[in-house]
């Protein structure tokens, strides 16, 4: 069965929020804490592992995606790009920086290191590589490993303003958090998809305010950043 895409996940309804569940402790969220996790990783398992199924005629394919916690003194937050209106796939969308695998790239945090210095300049000597979460496989068929990253703090980035309308940083507790966490259901004919959304409100680049509605695969890869660290 070929799946409907979701091009209005805002209006899809709220059927749960797991406020229920625990929020990742602050000390677990520190940048020597983090690093200790990936050092010695938990026995835990994935929660999400993908969307659940892929569009028809879509081969698979191999891409990467850079995971960027910005150490600032006040706490970690983690840096996200908005992807430009005009975009063929995933127009408008919240995203971590990242993309397909080339020829050329050694591995999946090659190739995270590559995309995110082309999409919005944020140089390899800035980051400091810690691990990998499980790979995840979107409905378009691409099997993401995301590749979890310490970012230097006070960095100037250079966008690709053809890709990348913004990027912006949200705290990592916020997002570790599941009262933040809302299940959305979206019925059509013959089935239903579900999501998850993390809606995160701040100022945009210009100073106005803005609903950053995180969704989709990367709301599910933080869904399964928040039980590796509660494992």
């Amino acid at each position: 069965m070929v799946r409907p895409a979701i091009l209005h996940p805002q209006a899809v309804p709220v059927t749960a929020v797991d406020a229920h569940l625990p929020a990742v402790a602050p000390e677990s969220l520190t940048v020597a804490a983090l690093r200790a996790r990936f050092a010695v990783p938990p026995d835990w398992q994935v929660e999400i592992p993908g969307d659940g199924g892929v569009f028809a005629n879509r081969p698979p394919a191999a891409a990467s995606v850079l995971v960027p916690l910005v150490m600032h003194e006040q706490g970690v937050q983690l840096l996200l790009t908005r992807r430009t209106d005009h975009l063929r796939d995933h127009a408008g969308q919240i995203s971590f920086p990242g993309g397909r695998v080339e020829p050329e790239d050694d591995d999946a945090v090659a190739t995270a290191l590559r995309e995110t210095e082309e999409e919005i300049g944020l140089a390899r000597s800035h980051i400091e590589v810690i691990g990998r979460l499980p790979i995840y496989t979107t409905v378009t068929g691409f099997h993401v490993t995301p590749v979890v990253a310490l970012v230097q703090p006070d960095i100037e980035l250079r966008l690709d303003e053809f890709e990348v309308a913004e990027a912006f940083e949200v705290p990592l507790a916020f997002l570790m958090d599941p009262a933040n966490h809302r299940r959305h259901r979206f019925e059509f004919e013959g089935g239903e998809r579900s999501f998850l959304s993390m809606p995160w409100t701040s100022l945009d680049a210009v100073g106005q305010p803005r609903e950053y509605f995180i969704w989709g695969a990367t709301a599910a890869m933080l869904r399964n950043f928040y039980r590796f660290l509660c494992a």
